[in-house]
């Protein structure tokens, strides 16, 4: 009888419990002192390493004793940010409410970037109507500006949400877009939907605060803001199609201050220019940016035109750049400016442009949002202040008292 329990027993040692009270149970059969350490011995031989044990189903940390294994556990639960959703820890978003996060997430409210390259054109445009108009002053000029500014960011809000809900299937396969709050479900389609159509009637509300005739111009871009990601299915160039809708602000600032464009010829010749100039400026920029995905672009279908012109990249940004300076030219020719904008605005946008496609590295997706985020303030920010100069110029009649001709003259 002995004999058969001790074959039980040796038969389901790798499940058996090998502590003291459990050799205490089995007493009753009076083992022999002998046979009961032969038994402890036999049990302690059999217990699962610290090693062996992880691949069990009993829980590792059952058998880990030293600070090196503790550590080692410890990451197991420490979710990896590469597959694993963090929350932001710094910045605005952070300080929001925990169910705010994925709508400020989801308009990318933590990187401006996009709202500033929206906002642009508006800007150029209105400086560039500013000496046009007539009647038009300092102060109104800066309303017009922060109309402008407040439209841009709502505007903006509303594209990526658009953009998001139509890529929902894509993003979760690209590595940068797959913790985007559709992608990860945070927010539901329905959800994003009706936040989407929040904030068109937010910049609808914003639009009419202009005169009667932005409405008109304003509201023919809203398909192109709902065709740009259609674009990236059917066409290896969606990048111009953004062109359309982000530059669509370069017409906006003529008839904000005034000035009709059916009316004056030279006023719709400097808007058609300045519109097609940004054109080439954001296929310029987005070109860059869409370097940064072009692995995943093509795991996922995603058509580009970094994918259509990779192996000549840098020769088609340059083509891209001489056109937005060129044509940035002719806009200030038919809007009748003077040195200061030819020497600060085109002058700027020729050296910021070059050393952007000189230094970038295409394969280098850090190196490349770095240029896309500091290329838009560098090129940006020096056309605005060329033309900043080229309107306070006018305003306090410069040229006049050096002989040069102002705007007036060539309406």
């Amino acid at each position: 009888m002995r004999q058969s329990n001790i074959r039980q027993l040796l038969a389901q040692r790798p499940q058996l419990s090998c502590g003291r009270s459990s050799i205490r149970r089995y007493h009753d059969h009076r083992f022999t002192p002998e046979r009961l350490e032969s038994l402890s011995n036999l049990c302690r031989k059999a217990r699962p390493s610290p090693v062996s044990a992880r691949k069990l189903p009993i829980p590792a940390t059952s058998y880990i004793h030293s600070s090196a294994e503790r550590s080692v556990a410890l990451d197991i639960k420490t979710p990896n940010p590469a597959t694993h959703y963090t929350p932001p820890q710094t910045g605005l978003v952070a300080s929001l409410p925990s169910s705010w996060i994925p709508y400020a997430e989801l308009v990318r409210l933590d990187k401006p970037t996009g709202t500033y390259y929206l906002f642009f054109p508006t800007l150029f445009s209105t400086l560039l109507a500013a000496p046009m108009a007539t009647g038009a002053t300092p102060l109104q000029v800066l309303g017009t500006v922060g109309l402008f500014f407040t439209g841009a960011l709502i505007m903006r809000g509303a594209g990526c949400a658009i953009n998001d809900l139509w890529d929902r299937n894509f993003d979760p396969h690209v590595a940068r877009t797959k913790f985007r709050p559709i992608a990860r479900g945070a927010i539901s389609p329905p959800k994003a939907l009706a936040f989407t159509a929040t904030q068109f009637f937010a910049g609808l509300g914003i639009l009419l605060q202009f005169p009667t005739q932005c409405l008109w111009y304003g509201i023919p871009s809203v398909p192109l803001v709902l065709a740009y990601p259609l674009a990236k299915r059917v066409t290896n160039y969606p990048q111009l199609v953004l062109g359309f809708a982000f530059s669509w602000g370069a017409m906006m600032g003529f008839p904000a201050l005034g000035v009709d464009l059916m009316a004056n010829h030279n006023a719709l010749m400097a808007a058609g220019a300045l519109y097609t100039s940004c054109i080439s400026w954001t296929v310029l920029y987005d070109m860059i940016y869409a370097h940064m995905d072009i692995k995943d672009d093509v795991a996922a279908g995603i058509k580009s035109i970094a994918l259509r012109h990779e192996h000549n990249t840098k020769a088609v940004l340059t083509g891209l750049a001489v056109t937005q300076v060129g044509l940035l030219g002719a806009a200030g020719v038919a809007a009748g400016c003077g040195p200061i904008f030819f020497v600060g605005s085109c002058g700027s946008a020729i050296a910021s442009l070059g050393i952007m496609i000189w230094k970038v590295q295409l394969k280098n997706v850090s190196n490349c949002w770095w240029w896309f985020k500091n290329g838009c303030l560098l090129t940006g920010g020096g056309i605005s202040l060329g033309l900043l100069g080229e309107y306070a110029a006018q305003y306090f009649g410069l040229y006049e008292s050096n002989g040069l001709p102002d705007s007036e003259t060539t309406q």
